[in-house]
């Protein structure tokens, strides 16, 4: 959520932004919040006004009484008792248009850096750089859950039974490997100085609007009848949450944790949840990272943030490239955005398997993150990564590392977590 003054002061750096991103039906609620600015301003006016002539008036009622002229003061009563009804209308318009503002606020999007190249959607999205040699074997490579089926590894005729489409059950070596994987990325985020933490899996209704766009919560989160609460779509939610309502000391910034969580999606609107496979889920499992720093410092940890993602995939074996995200495939409160993606030697392309963030503001001004410096308080700035989330994950690692006799390599850095095992056949 951008600051109103910047609005205010720059309204057509605000609009030339919303057309960078292609939302052109957004650019009326320029002119509207800066209208209802100025109606806001008249109202606190106008109320300021009436209070300061209140009490005038007050007093001369206290003089009146003093010299015995009771009608006169009670005439000045009911012109007191007149402000006083205005004020309370006054009040009651205040909270309603200061309500519309934060809602226009809260939709129109945040600026984009400068860096960010202009498109219309993911389509237009640019390869940065890649990592690690793309192989396509001299053998055919199975869809995912073929591979997943030879270890008896995945069942989703029964999860169909139980929970419908886009759920699944996995099994043995490959519910194996996925806890692995898990272990292993947050042992990995550990050794680079994060913090551990496991956050609460729900979270009420104004940490969602806090760190997300209403778009993408409709389009996400699953809410829990009857209660304030909603399943997690990622745990940098409840993560960033964690900071809500606080004001940080700035000699302990930055907050570096690393988080693990289920995440519950309904991927409403999108395509192949019908298809048989584990890449687009109701229901998965993911390490995250988030960093809470000071604003000179986010760029520098936006590229630490998504060097992580590819460090890790690569000690797996697994080529990646980074794509820079373009201006309308960000998301609302997005300043920047890099997704990582890994090598499928089956599709001979690549595939998303981790989205890296600069929120710059957005999410602390929307929780009211706040952090104490020298020279007073300022908004902290925001930043999440995915450090790997199965089971999308094992579809790059089962078919990178496959062999032309079906086992699986297991590379040197999971084997510990493995029980020593070098190959699954």
């Amino acid at each position: 959520m951008l600051d109103i003054k910047f609005v205010i002061e720059n309204p057509e750096i605000v609009m030339q932004n919303i057309r960078n991103k292609f939302q052109d039906e957004k650019l009326p609620l320029v002119d509207e919040v800066l209208e209802l600015d100025g109606k806001n301003r008249a109202i606190k006016q106008e109320v300021e006004g009436l209070r300061a002539e209140r009490n005038k008036l007050s007093k001369q009622i206290g003089v009146l009484m003093g010299q015995g002229k009771k009608d006169e003061a009670e005439e000045i009563k009911k012109q007191v008792s007149a402000n006083a009804d205005r004020v309370t209308s006054l009040s009651e318009e205040e909270k309603d248009v200061e309500e519309r503002i934060r809602k226009i606020m809260m939709t129109i999007p945040n600026i984009i850096d400068p860096s960010v190249p202009i498109g219309r959607d993911d389509s237009e999205n640019v390869e940065v750089e890649r990592f690690g040699e793309p192989v396509v074997p001299d053998f055919e490579i199975p869809y995912h859950t073929e591979i997943m089926e030879r270890f008896n590894g995945i069942d989703l005729d029964s999860a169909r039974r139980v929970a419908g489409n886009g759920f699944y059950y996995l099994m043995g070596d490959i519910a194996r490997l996925h806890s692995a994987v898990i272990s292993y990325a947050r042992d990995f985020m550990i050794d680079r100085g994060f913090t551990y933490c496991v956050p609460p899996f729900m979270i009420r209704s104004d940490v969602v609007t806090g760190v997300m766009s209403f778009a993408e919560m409709d389009a996400m989160m699953y809410k829990i009848e009857g209660e304030d609460l909603y399943l997690i779509g990622t745990s940098e939610h409840s993560m960033i949450g964690k900071f809500i309502d606080t004001i940080n000391k700035e000699e302990n910034l930055p907050y570096t944790l690393t988080s693990y969580s289920p995440c519950f999606r309904k991927e409403k609107g999108a395509h192949g949840i019908e298809e048989r496979g584990v890449y687009r889920i109701h229901q998965f499992e993911k390490q995250e990272m988030i960093v809470v720093c000071k604003p000179e410092d986010s760029m520098m940890w936006f590229d630490k943030l998504w060097q992580n993602t590819v460090d890790l995939f690569r000690s797996l074996d697994i080529p990646v490239r980074t794509l820079e995200c373009c201006s309308g495939d960000l998301a609302d409160l997005k300043v920047k955005s890099v997704d990582v993606e890994a090598w499928s030697p089956r599709q001979k392309k690549y595939f998303e398997v981790g989205s890296c963030s600069n929120l710059g503001d957005a999410q602390a001004r929307r929780l009211r993150i706040r952090v104490a410096g020298p020279t007073g308080k300022y908004f902290a700035h925001t930043l999440n990564n995915t450090v790997v989330a199965p089971p999308r994950m094992l579809i790059a690692f089962l078919e990178n590392n496959l062999n032309a006799d079906g086992s699986v390599n297991i590379p040197k850095a999971l084997q510990p977590y493995m029980g020593g095992k070098t190959v699954l056949k």
